[in-house]
């Protein structure tokens, strides 16, 4: 089919997610002319993106492609493949990394960013701006947990959660209560297409195509180190001086990877051993507490709690919980009377804990020979993993002190909603993917913009630090075009 003319876009941006968005949205705004490809289409507004069964139990908008762990086993990853990315489907956390989290942490094998916070400071606060972030009061049931928790140990302290949600939504009860894990119907979440897309596409200088999945990167020339365009899976080509690789940090490796192997950069250039490696997604469980008594709260989704014994971990309060949305998790066969009692007495917690970069902690692609591969081991980030048992057995013995039963779950692989890291930022090309700016070591024309970059996780959110990153890259590819 047709070659998109060399000089008809500044930039192609393969995906629509965070980063993505935010990288078209700067360079749009500076007037520089942006080509969006999304693998996905838009998502529907009749109600069933907050429809526990069809979001839950049916998996109606999850990915359904299978994927090998590093012993072979296959899972299905969460992945969402629509506009807008899997901020459509947050629970709309929106926090900062702190300063310190820039830095290495050998002991937690942490790597080190080419920059400190100051360089993201003046991004943190346009995309703060940006996506109205908003905290709101705990309401009184939380709130009298919490308070209970801290006076019996005040090294639990809570904090307002930062969160991408119009006040508005307070007034509206199913959208409040279906707001974590769905996608917002009425526009109250701060997501990549309401809060970005959705003001630039009507420029004459934007162009977002979907149902566009990229299958390979283009040279420019003869010479493969310098990108000039992307062919699509049907067939498809465009091209321009800039391509931004924003696909997510499961699908933005892959592309590159194959890329490399099949031009043989892979042999030289210095980076192409890191591609795909250093892949983190946090440890991260769910911890449900049971009371005696049942909870009227709706969004309850609003503090986040810190412990200085656990730096590298942070407790989250989740959304609203009941009947159906616990019998999405559990067996069939549990009786629908005792998910509705046990709903009506359960309140939420998400335990996150920062995992450490190891080098075999990797996506691989496995272009045209088998199935993509994520071999993520806990054992190798041995201080991380111990510290999350840590901290998700000193909370479940903080709650039942409090009165409330709690059980725990590890997400495991297939908990992908943070997969950060398999193309991280770096100074040396023979550590690292991409410079400071988020050019690809030894090459031209190729750049990254999504959560793939991040050296660190944090132990918090990483959404607001990847639009960040996309509009401080923007913002150097429209001064670059």
């Amino acid at each position: 089919m047709g070659d998109g003319m060399t000089d008809q876009y500044d930039a192609i941006v393969i995906g629509s997610g965070a980063g993505g968005a935010a990288v078209a949205y700067a360079m749009v705004q500076a007037g520089r002319r942006v080509l969006m490809l999304e693998k996905g289409g838009s998502l529907p507004r009749d109600g069933s993106t907050i429809d526990t069964k069809a979001v839950f139990q049916q998996g109606a908008f999850k990915n359904t492609v299978p994927w090998v762990d590093g012993q072979n086993r296959r899972f299905i990853p969460g992945e969402y493949y629509n506009v807008g990315g899997k901020t459509k489907w947050y629970g709309a956390a929106l926090l900062r990394f702190s300063p310190h989290e820039f830095a290495a942490d050998e002991a937690h094998q942490c790597l080190a960013w080419p920059f400190g916070y100051e360089t993201l400071a003046p991004y943190y606060d346009r995309a703060e701006a940006l996506l109205h972030i908003d905290r709101f009061d705990n309401e009184p049931q939380l709130q009298a947990l919490l308070d209970k928790i801290s006076a019996a140990d005040p090294t639990w302290r809570a904090e307002p959660l930062p969160l991408g949600l119009r006040r508005a939504i307070l007034d509206d009860p199913e959208e409040a209560k279906h707001f974590d894990g769905y996608a917002s119907v009425s526009g109250y979440k701060s997501d990549a297409e309401w809060c970005l897309l959705k003001h630039i596409e009507e420029a004459p200088t934007f162009t977002l195509l979907t149902g566009k999945p990229v299958s390979a990167l283009l040279p420019a020339g003869d010479d493969p180190a310098v990108i000039g365009g992307v062919r699509c899976a049907d067939g498809t080509t465009y091209r321009a001086c800039q391509v931004v690789l924003a696909a997510g940090a499961m699908t933005s490796p892959r592309i590159l990877e194959d890329y490399l192997y099949e031009t043989g950069l892979a042999a030289g250039l210095p980076s192409a051993g890191v591609v795909g490696s250093n892949f983190k997604l946090h440890i991260n469980s769910a911890v449900l507490g049971f009371s005696p008594f049942t909870h009227h709260d709706v969004l309850r989704k609003t503090a986040i709690l810190f412990n200085d014994a656990f730096p590298h971990s942070t407790v989250q309060c989740l959304g609203w919980i009941d009947g159906d949305i616990l019998g999405a998790q559990l067996p069939a066969a549990v009786p629908k009377f005792v998910l509705r009692a046990a709903g009506a007495r359960a309140i939420g917690f998400f335990v996150t804990t920062e995992d450490g970069s190891h080098a075999d902690n990797r996506i691989v692609s496995c272009a045209g020979t088998g199935t993509p591969v994520m071999d993520y081991d806990l054992h190798r980030i041995k201080a991380a993993h111990r510290e999350h048992r840590r901290v998700v057995g000193a909370w479940m013995g903080r709650l039942l002190r409090a009165g409330l039963v709690g059980v725990d779950k590890y997400m495991g692989l297939a908990g992908t909603a943070h997969a950060l890291g398999s193309l991280v930022t770096g100074r040396d090309p023979a550590q690292s993917v991409v410079d400071a700016d988020g050019k690809v070591h030894g090459m031209a024309g190729l750049y990254v913009g999504d959560g793939s970059v991040l050296p660190r996780s944090s132990r918090v959110n990483p959404a607001l630090t990847i639009y960040a990153w996309g509009l401080r890259l923007g913002d150097h590819l429209a001064a670059a075009a």
